[in-house]
């Protein structure tokens, strides 16, 4: 065997060094329990969506055939699609890259925990440590935590759809006219970057307060670092929420679970949708807060994107530098500002 030569050593060992952190880092996302988008949880997510076909199917008296089921699943019009592709690569981007970009930016979630802890501490007093069982503190925890990152979703969320400098980062994700479990990594990472600061700041906060109250250390059951609960809805419902699956919780259920049905008409075009069902796994908070909008039972005809058929809203220049420099134009004066197109899609409250 020949060995490389001298000079190829050091670029030899930087490129295996490269190929081993982007594996190590691919299968943490896939293949990690407590992963939001593990391959364990994906395949839920297709049993559940294949059982719900096949029950519609057998109620209209269908045969159900692997083959149709199949096709049904993984339409080619989604596959082949210029958004799935670029959907591919947001996802490469997010996994790849902007968590090593904007780790040093972000506000420190048990910082503001401890900052939280400390200052109630110091203003009443520090409590007595609680004498209920460790599980229901666990349970209780797991509980509050959940809440709070729902309202962190959603209060982020809203501000993306009401700020119009947010609106436009966060218009890249609604630029996806075809909706698949990895249209989840279509996000600018300035939309990445305020949504962590803004959920650490709001689970900073519950959890120091949550541990003032119960009078000392207290956790949440996680797995892998991610609260339980949330776990389960990622494993249940999530996934399919970008996906063409019609799924619509109704009724009293509509009012407070997040069905796929809602996100989806979270995406459409039509403006009485706009800035509507906010939430991740619960629609509380839009109930709460009057951005509700419960889907009907059967499919609606819905029409995904900003501007459905613009193909440069899938290119790189579109996806990450647009977003800039539509944002950089509404912080000019009015009158400097050029109109925007009158297809284009809007937040609520924005001129």
């Amino acid at each position: 065997m020949v060995a490389p030569h001298p000079g190829l050593a050091p670029i030899i060992h930087a490129a295996g060094a490269a190929v081993g952190a982007l594996w190590g880092e691919l299968s943490r996302v896939l293949l990690a329990p407590g992963s939001q988008f593990s391959l364990l949880s994906l395949a839920s997510a297709l049993i559940i969506a294949a059982a719900v076909i096949a029950r519609r199917r057998r109620a209209r008296g269908r045969r159900v055939r692997l083959k149709v089921l199949a096709r049904t699943l993984f339409p080619r019009h989604i596959l082949l699609s210029a958004s799935s592709r670029a959907d591919i690569g947001f996802m490469l981007l997010n996994i790849f890259a902007t968590g090593a970009l904007i780790g040093w930016a972000l506000i420190s979630y048990a910082a503001v925990s401890h900052w939280a802890q400390a200052g109630l501490g110091g203003l009443l007093g520090v409590l007595e440590p609680s004498s209920a069982p460790a599980w229901v503190v666990a349970a209780g925890m797991t509980v509050i935590g959940f809440l709070a990152y729902e309202f962190a979703y959603w209060l982020d969320h809203w501000l993306s759809h009401s700020i119009p400098v947010l609106w436009e980062f966060h218009r890249v994700h609604h630029t996806a006219e075809t909706l698949s479990p990895v249209t989840v990594f279509r996000v600018h990472p300035v939309e990445s970057l305020k949504f962590y600061n803004v959920s650490a700041l709001i689970l900073g906060l519950t959890h120091g307060t949550a541990t003032w109250l119960v009078g000392g250390p207290a956790h949440e059951i996680a797995i892998s670092g991610s609260n339980l609960i949330l776990l389960a809805f990622i494993f249940a419902t999530v996934h399919l929420q970008h996906s063409h699956v019609w799924i619509a919780f109704t009724g009293p259920w509509g009012r407070l679970l997040a069905s796929p049905a809602h996100h989806q008409i979270h995406h459409s075009t039509n403006p009485a949708d706009f800035g509507k069902n906010l939430g991740s796994c619960l629609m509380l908070f839009d109930w709460m807060f009057g951005t509700l909008r419960i889907p009907a039972r059967e499919r609606e005809p819905l029409v995904f994107g900003v501007e459905p058929g613009a193909d440069s809203a899938h290119t790189v220049v579109s996806g990450l530098i647009t977003p800039f420099i539509r944002a950089a134009a509404l912080l000019r004066p009015a009158g400097a500002r050029l109109p925007a197109p009158a297809t284009a899609r809007t937040p609520q409250g924005a001129v």
